[in-house]
């Protein structure tokens, strides 16, 4: 088969465009029609790179026969067109890149050539906290704030953004990653040339499904796996199931789309679609705006899906034109006519399994106190914090079943495992010279946040016109009370602007803090000192209500146990009412001047209001002029002094930025494979350890080796700031890796944290200084592993950091499949004991010394023999499996990693 055989041409308005047709498949017998929308992506990504010397027509043949479900995996190499990046996972893909043209220049190559081979847009949004609230200058001075945190990082950004092609970068200030994705940069479908195609892309954040609601596939994955398509490297992945719900009837008066998507996570939570495609379908869809779609993709992950995709339709095209993208509506909806991809509602699709989804059943909900996925009834929200108090609920997340990047966010989720069952507690504080009395269950952040939201101009300007209701009444909000706006994109405070609503929801408090992801990710900021401290003092369980997608417990703010998910029109209800334990439908709000009850009734919006708002002052003029300078920047932008250089200037001073060593000692060609010999165990772990354990992330204990490390460093304890400000410094990355204080080490058992055994001298020390020592010695070194080695989500750094300990392999029962590929993509070797055999089957003690024979011809899934030589002399031998599974992935290793396999590309 010829893919050039499938390659057609297309007029639209008056202009010639080439594309590969997957209609034209059914000639060969391949029933495309029926396949899901998401299926049919991913036929022609396979049909259009068929022929590459990787894309192979079997793959072609495997993605055509969709069956559904597997027994097996079969995976098949997939191309995204683009890659989108937040700056805390953006930051060591600049720092990889500016080392590959360092690396370029030292062999006599030209740096120059070292760019990404597809287009990467970073967008800097993780970086800004909620210090200042409540005034009109906030903003300005959590901007300057951010600007003094991260002048080190900002600047190697602007550098690249100056000095690489095929990379942009929005400054902070200006908006949310998936907010700007969904607005502006997503473009459903691409030219290249003169060739369309699906938009596709894969992101460094969890959220990136957010822009599935225009129907551009698009997923969360890893540094490792970010920077290989960057570099123009496949994607492999197994075909998956896909899931289809089928949405009917329409939302009842006074539901939001936050309500629906709060009712389908718990919905498809229960299903368990994790690892799978979630597509919508039915009648319904025609009642949600692409607004309402949006929220729903966006929560993909709290659900547990990898996609939760929403096929091109009208009302796509729609969106499309009110976002000023007039031209793109023409191709997309010319071409998704004529290759399949647009949904007119009459299609007969086979799906795995179907769920039906009745939006009139959805009612006004919230979701908490811990966990996304569970959903409590506005009706029922004040004896559910009862039952909280009582300590019924349940905090844990199962990181196998969640797509949470610790990344992502500043706080760490160490879960306190302890609770008190109690009455209510209170105690009475003075805050600006008001004597106020908080107590369990009192509303200490509100917070209007997110992409997940802040996208949909129904629930904004809904939060608007309670405002204006609000301060109408003569109602306030309590001064405990922390209250911050910070929307994904500028267009939302025009519009806010333009109805007059922005002035009322200032005066309840709500003015602009930050463009950026704020209170979602852990960046709500400190409360005030007196009220942490009663918080310590009576052990209060006191609560937060944002318009965000995750609400684990200490992820919000470490002294709040209790985290609501919900609508921004529900934020400012429980803003105003100070408390979570109330009966929204029969207790008021407050009382106006005249002393007269004010309830929620009182002030929410009809449907018809709300539509009247959003047809009158959100419009294409607002995105266009937002958008027009997107690129540019804010004045503390524009003042940072960077030159455009082909080679970066290293700072041997920065503690946030550093020439990492992946191309010390690199050579034109890769150095032969050498068999492992007289290896030591640096750890003997047992099953279910996950990247969360292996990975650097949340605060960084003084204590621990990075702690010691910046403190030698001239860094004080107070501005350590976490693991994941820091991850463009390997020197603290690595000193963080397997230190995670929850891990356990069974060579210290019972002791947990990061510490080991160095041998033969048998003395305990961190796991850094014992690499250190063998690394000195000249010792290679090997992991011991049990089942499911790490599972959960996919972190670069748990991969990096392995690599830079000097572990040259790992052998496992069996690993989750991401992080075994990114153990790959940086040269270290992922072995699996045979089936029936573990370390503790074949009596291995981790004291032992290994070495591993066979590497110099080494295959995909080629077998090893492990010998492991007791202290007394005494062997035993056993088999392993190589799970370099496919011909690349040996290639990656052969070559040390990707980067390296890349830049030798390069040169050649």
């Amino acid at each position: 088969m010829n893919r050039e055989d499938y390659r057609k041409n297309i007029n639209i308005s008056d202009k010639n465009y080439e594309y590969f047709s997957i209609t034209q498949l059914s000639e060969k017998g391949y029933d495309v029609s029926s396949l899901p929308f998401s299926i049919r992506i991913l036929v022609e990504n396979i049909l259009r790179n068929m022929g590459d010397g990787i894309v192979e027509e079997s793959d072609l043949k495997n993605i055509c026969e969709w069956k559904g479900k597997y027994e097996e995996p079969v995976e098949i190499p997939y191309y995204p067109a683009r890659v989108l990046m937040q700056d805390f996972t953006g930051v060591p893909a600049v720092v990889d890149l500016a080392a590959m043209r360092d690396a370029m220049a030292e062999i006599g190559g030209d740096p120059e050539k070292v760019n990404p081979l597809v287009p990467v847009d970073l967008i800097v949004d993780h970086s800004v906290q909620v210090d200042y609230y409540g005034a009109l200058n906030s903003l300005d001075k959590n901007v300057k704030k951010e600007y003094e945190r991260n002048i080190e990082r900002y600047s190697m950004l602007k550098w690249a953004q100056n000095s690489f092609d095929n990379f942009s970068v929005v400054p902070p200030n200006s908006g949310i990653c998936h907010q700007v994705n969904l607005e502006y940069l997503g473009k459903v479908v691409r030219n290249d040339n003169g060739v369309l195609f699906p938009d596709t892309l894969v992101g460094t954040d969890s959220h990136t499904p957010m822009i599935n609601g225009i129907g551009v596939m698009a997923w969360g994955v890893g540094g490792i796996e970010a920077e290989a398509v960057m570099l123009g490297q496949p994607y492999y992945m197994p075909i998956p199931e896909v899931i289809g719900v089928n949405l009917k009837g329409e939302p009842a008066e006074g539901v939001t789309s936050t309500d629906i998507v709060l009712n389908i996570t718990q919905m498809l939570r229960k299903f368990n679609v994790v690892g799978k495609f979630v597509e919508y379908f039915g009648d319904g869809l025609k009642n949600l705006s692409v607004f309402d779609r949006a929220t729903i993709s966006n929560m993909t992950p709290e659900y547990g899906a990898t996609l939760g995709f929403f096929p091109i339709d009208h009302l796509t095209l729609d969106y499309l034109r009110l976002t000023n993208r007039n031209e793109e509506a023409e191709i997309v909806e010319k071409y998704a006519k004529d290759n399949g991809f647009y949904n007119d509602y009459s299609q007969n699709i086979k799906y795995t399994e179907v769920l039906d989804f009745d939006l009139s059943s959805v009612e006004p909900s919230l979701a908490g106190p811990a966990r996304p996925q569970d959903r409590i009834s506005l009706s029922d929200m004040k004896n559910s914090f009862y039952e909280i108090l009582g300590c019924n609920y349940e905090k844990k997340v199962d990181e196998r079943n969640i797509t949470a990047f610790n990344e992502e966010s500043k706080e760490y989720a160490d879960v306190d495992d302890n609770c008190e069952p109690a009455g209510i507690k209170e105690e009475t504080i003075t805050i600006n010279g008001e004597n106020v009395t908080i107590r369990d269950g009192s509303v200490v952040i509100a917070a209007l946040t997110s992409c997940t939201n802040t996208s949909n101009p129904y629930v904004m300007l809904g939060a608007g016109l309670i405002a204006k209701k609000a301060v109408e009444a003569g109602l306030k909000v309590p001064v405990y009370v922390k209250t911050s706006l910070a929307p994904g994109s500028k267009v939302v405070v025009d519009y806010l602007k333009a109805s007059g609503l922005l002035p009322y929801l200032e005066g309840l408090g709500f003015h602009v803090t930050a463009y950026g992801c704020t209170t979602c990710i852990g960046n709500s900021g400190p409360l005030k000192p007196e009220i942490e401290e009663a918080i310590d003092n009576s052990k209060l369980n006191v609560a937060s209500v944002l318009s965000g997608n995750r609400n684990f417990e200490a992820r919000i703010h470490q002294k709040v146990r209790s985290n609501f998910l919900a609508s921004p029109m529900l934020v400012l209800a429980f803003a105003l009412a100070g408390r979570v334990d109330i009966d929204m439908y029969n207790e008021p709000l407050g009382r106006n001047v005249n002393g007269e009850n004010i309830y929620l009734k009182d002030l929410w919006p009809t449907g018809k209001e709300v539509q009247d708002y959003v047809g009158k002052y959100v419009d294409s003029e607002s995105f266009a002029k937002e958008y027009s300078v997107i690129f540019e920047g804010d004045e503390n932008w524009k003042k940072l002094d960077v030159a455009k250089s082909t080679i970066y200037k290293w700072d041997e001073n920065s503690t946030y930025i550093k020439k990492p060593p992946y191309f010390d000692n690199f050579t034109t060609e890769p150095p032969k494979l050498q068999d492992i010999e007289k290896a030591k165990v640096l750890l003997l772990l047992g099953d279910t350890v996950t990247t969360d354990h292996i990975s650097p992330a949340g605060s960084i204990p003084s204590e621990y080796p990075a702690g010691k490390y910046l403190l030698e460093n001239g860094v004080q304890k107070s501005d350590f700031n976490s693991y994941g400000s820091r991850r463009g410094n390997h020197e603290v990355m690595i000193r963080g890796t397997f230190a995670n204080v929850r891990i356990k080490n069974k060579l210290v058992d019972p002791k947990e944290g990061g510490y080991t055994v160095k041998f033969p001298e048998n003395q305990e020390m961190y796991v850094y200084d014992a690499s250190l020592a063998y690394l000195k010695e000249g010792t290679p070194l090997v992991v011991l592993a049990g089942k499911e080695y790490g599972t959960g989500s996919s972190r670069d750094w748990a991969a990096k950091g392995t690599q830079l300990l000097g572990v040259r392999a790992v052998i496992a029962e069996s690993y989750e499949r991401i992080h075994k590929s990114n153990l790959v993509g940086m040269g270290v070797l992922p072995l699996q004991f045979e089936e029936g055999n573990s370390w503790h089957s074949l009596g291995l003690k981790g004291t032992e010394t290994f070495s591993i024979e066979g590497l110099e011809d080494i295959a995909p899934r080629k077998q090893f023999k492990v010998t492991a030589e007791q202290n007394d002399g005494e062997t035993v031998e056993f088999n392993v499996i190589s799970r370099l599974d496919t011909e690349v992935e040996v290639q990656y290793f052969i070559h040390g990693g990707i980067l390296p396999y890349v830049l030798r590309t390069m040169i050649k």
